[in-house]
């Protein structure tokens, strides 16, 4: 009730202010006072622009109050967004254009944070993540994620290990994962995040708890959204290439085109990444099994068979900036994985053979409108189709040891595993998926600053598994699956109180559909009878929420959301995955949880130079069946190599979490952490179906308390004139976490405090850079996943040139 009554009040609010219109003037010019004619002024998303005349002068008549983003268009720049806060009757604003293609209004710079404030503010918990600096570096964009407050990356091992993201105790499915608002799952496990370096990236937005309408969908620990680079004025290209330590060899190549003329507008981009990923492990949970069965612990060692290799390549043709589309693409993804599968969930058995292999191809479709036809009419539509194969072998039968060399018994003869093969019977596994995800966003603009809209988000798989060493049947299936979910949300976002109250209110409804088709051999009467055994379960749902910021004053804005989400499961979860160790469990139930969220923006404040900003976010989590990896309650089994997602009934997190930033001239400081408590509200086992020890304790393998700190220091002419020298040192901590759910020092990882530093060199011509980053500088041991040792110290060189005007 009391939601009801604040949800009521803010819509009230909302509806009972009306925006007013400004007039803006100026004179568009370079530095050094030259007058640019024939620039583009547009108020973003509206009908209101200007040219500027032989003096450079321009008027934007009739612009509404509220938050704004003037757009400016010239020969001498690239599109640029300068947001300004429309709340006076007339303005008297002059555009400065540099020779680097800067562009800043009046006397404030336009840089990301201009952007990243607006979005920050809007009443969402969310942090934005800049790659400009990253985009210089030899770091992937996972390593980024990991660096920002609430993140955690966990990551199974080295490069092209399985990779899951933990928002503040939630992961998995429960958090989206976006390119430009599709969800990245649809590109197959050949295609991931470290696909797509950050020089590709524009801003990466981090959100937890409620998203906003276009990231709709059934998730509920938040969502990160890549938000990649558009086509400007400027046509571009730009190469990387680096190579480290454990032959670890990444490229990439970027470009981007458009006619200006016609609008025709193309973007490519291919990558390449390899690594043996033979890093060496030490800790308790490497061991060694002599002959005569004894077991020797902190055995240092080199991984042996974790052999990884990656290609893609990304075509986009369609037109931008045209009158029947702001932009429209079709596009062509393509991708192909080889990965060497060194151990299960955990490190407790080393695997030498299996192996699995991925290739995708996907087709796009893209569409976005601004006034369809009708002023305040908005169109969005992302649509994804994709063929996706997975292969998985597993045949060789000997057990080995961490050395890479067979087990023996105490005769000298080889060990044998009990079923044959590395992980549980020998297989040639080939899975099919074909994946549809089509996501699509109509909104209209009743008034200024009063928007109403719809979202539909459409995702199916029909996925086929099949061991090729088992012949079952004519067709050669062991099973068919086919999986299906719509979710509709309805939005009403308003910005009123002259802009200083913005408030985000929705509704969802959730359908899935599960189907499961089994074929199983029977012998009757000496002959072998073929039968198929059908499952199908339909589930609905519904959730709601609210989001509201509120600027007290240009500098503090106050935050709060409250929503009631569901999540559910995902084909993965549901018919499981062998090339991630994953059994399927086709009874798994939704997850629904009720999160609330409250926080605060300060900042950014000058003092003379010094400038720093504060963000803080308290979050607040009741779920109910949680879905989550199995971890056994057991002591005499805790090195599983095959885990499955079940339900946990009831659970619940409470945390904190928040980000510190200064910069002064030349330097940029960071320091964020986070902590929270995730706790089993579930009182009885669902082994032993006993009340439980684990009631009330921290869920296991989660890092529950971690910290990052960022510091950045430029130097400019170093060496040469009009180069730049980049020096970054970043560390980060994470405190000791279980991996199981009984108490045991032996399961709970070390404090990890790992360390890096990197710098970059600009030449003068600013298209090439050179870069080195050594990470982990102090060789520390990092875990993750179930105490699955990460890489050690390493090394890395990296290369980078960009055309900007081709």
């Amino acid at each position: 009730m009391k939601f009801f009554y604040s949800t009521l009040f803010f819509f009230l609010c909302s509806i009972a202010c009306f925006g007013q219109t400004a007039s803006i003037k100026g004179i568009v010019h370079l530095l050094d006072g030259t007058p640019v004619k024939q620039a583009t002024v547009r108020i973003k998303g509206t009908t209101i622009a200007s040219v500027s005349n032989e003096k450079g002068e321009y008027l934007l008549a009739e612009v509404p109050y509220g938050s704004q983003v003037i757009t400016v268009t010239s020969v001498e720049v690239q599109t640029k967004n300068l947001p300004l806060n429309v709340d006076k009757k007339k303005y008297d604003l002059h555009i400065h254009i540099d020779p680097r293609g800067d562009v800043s209004l009046d006397e404030i710079r336009v840089t990301g944070n201009s952007t990243k404030r607006e979005i920050e503010t809007k009443g969402f918990a969310v942090n934005v993540i800049e790659t400009k600096e990253a985009a210089l570096r030899n770091i992937q964009t996972n390593e980024l994620l990991d660096r920002t407050v609430g993140v955690r990356v966990r990551q199974s091992g080295g490069l092209g290990s399985e990779v899951q993201y933990n928002l503040n105790g939630m992961t998995g499915r429960s958090v989206g994962i976006f390119i430009d608002g599709i969800e990245i799952s649809t590109y197959g496990s050949s295609f991931n995040l470290n696909n797509i370096p950050p020089a590709m990236i524009e801003r990466i937005e981090v959100y937890k708890g409620v998203l906003p309408a276009h990231l709709s969908g059934d998730l509920l620990g938040g969502a990160i959204n890549i938000v990649l680079k558009k086509a400007g004025l400027t046509n571009n290209l730009s190469a990387a290439v680096s190579y480290g330590s454990f032959n670890t060899l990444q490229s990439d190549i970027s470009a981007i085109y458009r006619d200006a003329k016609s609008g025709f507008t193309t973007r490519v981009a291919g990558t390449y990444m390899s690594s043996d990923n033979d890093y060496e492990i030490w800790g308790k949970f490497s061991k060694y099994i002599e002959p005569n069965g004894v077991l020797r612990r902190y055995y240092r060692t080199k991984r042996f068979f974790d052999g990884y290799r990656s290609v893609s390549g990304r075509f986009e043709f369609g037109f931008t900036g045209v009158k029947w589309a702001d932009s429209f693409f079709l596009g062509y993804n393509i991708s192909d994985s080889y990965n060497e599968i060194q151990h299960g969930q955990t490190m407790g058995t080393p695997y030498m053979g299996r192996t699995s292999e991925a290739n995708a191809n996907v087709l796009s479709l893209s569409y976005n409108k601004r006034n369809l036809g009708l002023e305040g009419l908005n169109l969005n539509i992302n649509g994804v189709y994709s063929f996706r194969n997975t292969y998985i072998q597993d045949t060789i039968p000997w057990a080995y040891n961490w050395d890479g060399n067979v087990q023996l018994d105490i005769n000298g003869n080889p060990v044998r595993n009990t079923d044959g093969a590395q992980q549980g019977r020998p297989m040639m596994t080939d899975i099919d998926r074909q994946v549809a995800n089509i996501r699509s966003n109509l909104s209209y603009d009743i008034v200024t600053g009063h928007r109403v809209s719809v979202n539909h988000v459409f995702y199916s798989v029909d996925r086929k598994d099949q061991n090729l060493l088992t012949d079952v049947g004519k067709t050669g299936l062991n099973s068919k699956n086919d999986f299906s979910k719509n979710v509709v949300s309805f939005n009403y976002e308003a910005q009123t109180l002259n802009n200083r109250l913005t408030t985000n209110l929705f509704y969802k409804l959730y359908q899935q559909s599960i189907g499961k088709t089994s074929f199983v051999g029977t012998v009757n009467n000496g002959q072998v009878v073929i039968s198929e055994e059908r499952e199908k379960n339909n589930r609905t749902n519904a959730g709601y929420g609210l989001a509201v910021s509120y600027k007290v004053k240009p500098q503090v804005v106050l935050l709060t959301s409250a929503e009631r989400a569901v999540r559910m499961p995902d084909d993965s979860e549901t018919f499981g995955s062998p090339e991630e160790n994953v059994l399927p469990n086709t009874g798994i139930s939704p997850e629904i949880s009720d999160n609330y969220n409250a926080g605060f923006r300060l900042g950014t404040f000058d003092f003379s130079g010094h400038k720093v900003s504060l963000g803080a976010n308290a979050f607040w989590r009741n779920i109910k069946d949680r879905i989550m990896p199995f971890a056994n309650e057991l002591m005499n089994s805790q090195e599983l190599e095959l885990t499955q997602f079940v339900n946990l009934s009831s659970a619940q997190s409470l945390g904190f979490e928040s980000e510190l930033m200064y910069t002064y001239k030349d330097l940029a400081v960071n320091f964020n952490f986070s902590k929270f408590n995730s706790k089993n509200k579930q009182r009885y086992s669902p082994i032993t179906g006993l009340e439980s020890d684990n009631y009330n304790k921290q869920i296991p393998n989660e890092p529950f308390f971690t910290m990052n700190g960022n510091i950045h220091y430029r130097l400019k002419n170093v060496v040469q004139k009009s180069s730049e020298l980049n020096l970054f040192y970043t560390v980060g901590y994470v405190a000791p976490f279980s991996t199981v759910w009984f108490d045991s020092e032996w399961f709970i990882t070390p404090t990890q405090v790992s360390q890096n530093f990197g710098a970059s060199y600009t030449f003068p011509s600013r298209k090439l850079i050179a870069s080195v980053d050594l990470k982990n500088i102090f060789n520390a041991e990092i875990y993750d996943n179930f105490g699955v040792q990460k890489p050690g110290r390493g090394v890395y060189l990296k290369l980078n040139y960009s055309i900007s005007k081709l």
